[in-house]
């Protein structure tokens, strides 16, 4: 019974996340960029053994400073915004970053923006894949259409797509904090520690569940919008 239980919460979890990747490829009628966004798509799976190793010398810093003993609630918020979520978001970006070294092409606000997002969704498709062992199916199928993220990767993206189109370096500095404080904040309100002190502060992680399942309606927007407006397709002047 475990086995199925297990099975069915991989599904649940894993479903939405296909489903968005298989609907974007779809929609773009380009090969050669079908391509890169697969590449992508397996940069994002690849990631999670950096990310793993990233988590490690983040935690064993943490740790050698004595802050867990010092204060837990603050070990917590370090732990949640350094250890997970930083160390997520940044190996996330290198392997977008490995993306464009490798494809040379030139590319627009939408390309760039899908680019990030088919990279969360290979993180998120593997994450999950992990996180339901030991999870249920309703929190596995809540966790599988909120799709964390991807919708990091939305903001991520938008932002850094904005700054190639613009010239302006501010928004290369809000496509990763913004998302970075978002994942950190989600995490963080979860913790044992700060729900100890009222549990009320579970609502912030609700809340920004919302705000990916948000993000999950305006990707498909943006995909199906992206023809009607120039500006996300015409080609960056700065090059990635």
């Amino acid at each position: 019974m475990d086995i199925i239980i297990l099975i069915v919460a991989i599904l649940v979890s894993l479903v939405p996340s296909l489903l968005l990747y298989k609907w974007i490829q779809k929609k773009e009628k380009d090969e050669k960029y079908k391509k890169i966004y697969k590449s992508a798509f397996v940069k994002g799976i690849i990631a999670i053994f950096p990310i793993i190793l990233t988590s490690l010398i983040f935690n064993i810093i943490g740790r050698i400073s004595g802050l867990k003993n010092l204060n837990p609630l603050l070990y917590q918020l370090y732990y949640k915004f350094i250890v997970l979520a930083f160390a997520e978001e940044l190996v996330k970006f290198i392997m977008f970053k490995n993306v464009l070294k490798k494809n040379k092409y030139e590319y627009s606000w939408y390309n760039l923006t899908i680019l990030i997002v088919m990279v969360g969704l290979g993180f998120e498709c593997i994450e999950n894949v992990t996180f339901s062992f030991g999870s249920g199916i309703i929190e596995m199928f809540i966790k599988g259409i909120s799709l964390g993220h991807a919708g990091y990767g939305f903001i991520m993206g938008w932002f850094y797509g904005k700054m190639q189109k613009t010239g302006k370096k501010i928004y290369g500095l809000f496509s990763f904090l913004i998302p970075w404080f978002l994942h950190g904040l989600y995490d963080f309100g979860l913790s044992k520690e700060l729900l100890e002190l009222n549990d009320n502060f579970a609502a912030i992680s609700i809340s920004l569940e919302l705000v990916c399942l948000i993000c999950v309606f305006l990707i498909i927007r943006f995909v199906r919008k992206r023809k009607d407006s120039e500006i996300y397709t015409e080609v960056c002047a700065i090059k990635p």
